[in-house]
């Protein structure tokens, strides 16, 4: 085990909307440290989402966040030689961790040419609550439920 827990890094807010979540967005989107070019796709796939929904971009994007952040999850715990999946809550942190990385991984996978417009879907549709990493929050819930029978083995 280490010797002490790392420091907080300190993020400084994005520059268009002074936001420290579009930072931390960007910084899970970006490929090989090239930043300007994440936010150029961030910015643009919020413009697309302006003009495809006629409603403010990054609001929509906080909400497809907040329907896509899971609650419960399952973390694997070994008692008397048998494996549990014990439910779990998510801690605030590990939520928007959670809820960014699958917002960008199922972006990656739709069908649209260019990542602004399949990252723009993807806000869409998970703003709605439909949406591939929306039904990743849904089965994420349903394996916790399925579960909870094991809840009392929690650390």
């Amino acid at each position: 085990m280490r010797k002490s827990k790392p420091k907080k890094r300190i993020l400084l807010p994005d520059p268009k909307f002074n936001d420290i979540l579009v930072t931390r967005f960007v910084n899970n989107m970006m490929y090989d440290g090239k930043k300007s070019t994440a936010y150029a796709i961030f910015y643009n796939a919020v413009e697309i989402v302006e003009t495809k929904t006629k409603e403010n971009g990054l609001d929509t994007w906080k909400k497809a966040l907040n329907n896509v952040m899971p609650a419960v999850e399952v973390k694997s715990r070994r008692v008397g030689g048998a494996n549990f999946q014990v439910p779990t809550e998510v801690r605030p942190e590990r939520k928007v961790a959670l809820g960014m990385k699958w917002l960008i991984n199922y972006a990656r996978r739709r069908g649209e040419k260019t990542m602004m417009e399949k990252l723009a879907g993807e806000i869409i549709s998970a703003a709605k609550g439909e949406g591939a990493a929306v039904k990743k929050k849904e089965d994420t819930h349903k394996m916790a439920e399925a579960n909870k029978a094991f809840s009392h083995f929690r650390f």
